[in-house]
């Protein structure tokens, strides 16, 4: 398949999965689609850090460094490749700050997260990032905010980097013992 093609594709299923503004599950949509921001992960893990210790607190630090590190690398591509986003109104806020789409921030932190948070656990809080992270990607292309591909590969990106991250665990407890 040519790089045409996919794109005709990509651009075809992108505009099917679009929502507009008050059709049914725009609600729903851009409460999900704004879920997967990084500041919220960061603030909530922050939070989390400074009141707990033990588990939760190694488990905030772990997360909230895997979400920066991935924002570092996603923003590295997204700036390299330059593609930009979908034509539309909703997501002023990303559109002026961050107008490049490939690959997908949200998608690639909620598959992080996922990852992580089934490695690390509970159960109860695994199952509700695992279930929660596909609705995010799904999320981010109903609102127009990524094509589908931008959403796939950030995915996919998000996915390695949470096993790179449960991988270096010993490496982070050895260098920033402070943290845990």
């Amino acid at each position: 398949m040519n790089s045409r093609r996919i794109l005709d594709w990509d651009t075809r299923w992108t505009r099917r999965l679009r929502l507009q503004p008050g059709q049914r599950f725009w609600g729903a949509a851009t409460f999900l689609a704004h879920s997967g921001d990084s500041w919220f992960w960061l603030a909530g893990l922050f939070i989390i850090w400074i009141l707990t210790q033990g588990q939760w607190h190694v488990r905030a630090a772990l997360l909230a460094m895997g979400v920066f590190g991935l924002a570092v690398v996603v923003m590295g591509i997204k700036f390299t490749v330059k593609r930009q986003r979908p034509e539309g109104e909703w997501g002023a806020i990303y559109r002026s700050t961050d107008p490049h789409s490939f690959p997908s921030g949200h998608a690639a932190r909620a598959a992080l997260l996922a990852v992580m948070a089934a490695m690390l656990g509970p159960a109860w809080f695994a199952v509700l990032v695992v279930l929660w992270a596909p609705l995010v990607c799904l999320a981010r292309i109903c609102t127009g905010m990524h094509y589908v591909i931008d959403v796939i590969a950030g995915a996919v990106l998000g996915f390695f980097a949470g096993w790179v991250v449960m991988a270096l665990m010993p490496v982070f407890f050895a260098w920033f013992p402070f943290l845990f």
